[in-house]
C-alpha cells in the first residue's frame, strides 16, 4: 500500500510556556525526530508547521493562517499528499513508533483507524487514514474545527494503543 506522513509540529504550545514543541528534547531526541523515525517508511512525509534547515527529505507546509488548528494543518499537508492512504500524527507524542504505525496501517478498512489510549478515548492527532474520505470530509474553512467533529462521522477502527504510545507532551509535568 503507498502511503504518506502528515505531521501536525504547527501548534503554539501555550500550555509549556509557548516552547517549540517539535524542537524538545526526550530521550535525547526532539519531538520531531521521534515523530519521523516513527514514519520513516512513508513514501512522502509532510511536516506542517515552522520550517527547519536541518530537516532534510521532508515537505513542508503551514496551515492559513498559522496557529488556525490541527484540521487546519491536516488541510495544509493534504494538499501536498497523493498516497492513498495518509497517516497522521502530532509531533508531542514521542511514545508512537514504526510498530503503531504499522498497526494503524493494518486496519485502516474504508475510511481509516485511530489510536484509543488505556481510557478508551480516541486519539484523533494518531491514526491512519485514506486520502480521499479526509478530502470529503474537509470543511471549506478548516479553522479552529475540531477533528472529532469532522473525522468521527468517517467511522475509524479503533486501534488500542499500547503502553505508553498514547502518552502526548502538553505540559512540563508532561514531560516527566
Amino acid at each position: 500500500m503507498s502511503w504518506a506522513a502528515v505531521v501536525l509540529a504547527g501548534g503554539r504550545g501555550s500550555r509549556l510556556g509557548g516552547v517549540d514543541k517539535a524542537a524538545v528534547v526526550v530521550d535525547g531526541r526532539t519531538l520531531l525526530d521521534h515523530v519521523l523515525d516513527a514514519v520513516a517508511s512513508a513514501r512522502q512525509t509532510v511536516v506542517v508547521g515552522p520550517r527547519r534547515d536541518d530537516v532534510p527529505r521532508v515537505t513542508w507546509a503551514r496551515e492559513d493562517p498559522p496557529g488556525g488548528g490541527p484540521l487546519a494543518g491536516l488541510a495544509a499537508g493534504l494538499a501536498h499528499v497523493d498516497a492513498e492512504v495518509v497517516v497522521v500524527l502530532a509531533v508531542d507524542q514521542p511514545g508512537v513508533t514504526r510498530s503503531t504505525v504499522d498497526r494503524l496501517l493494518a486496519a485502516v478498512g474504508d475510511t481509516g483507524a485511530v489510536l484509543v489510549d488505556d481510557g478508551g478515548r480516541l486519539q484523533w492527532l494518531t491514526g491512519a487514514w485514506r486520502t480521499e474520505a479526509l478530502r470529503r470530509a474537509l470543511p471549506t474553512d478548516p479553522r479552529d474545527v475540531s477533528m472529532r467533529s469532522v473525522l468521527g462521522p468517517l467511522d475509524p477502527a479503533p486501534v488500542v494503543a499500547r503502553p505508553g504510545e498514547a502518552h502526548d507532551i502538553d505540559t512540563p509535568h508532561d514531560l516527566t
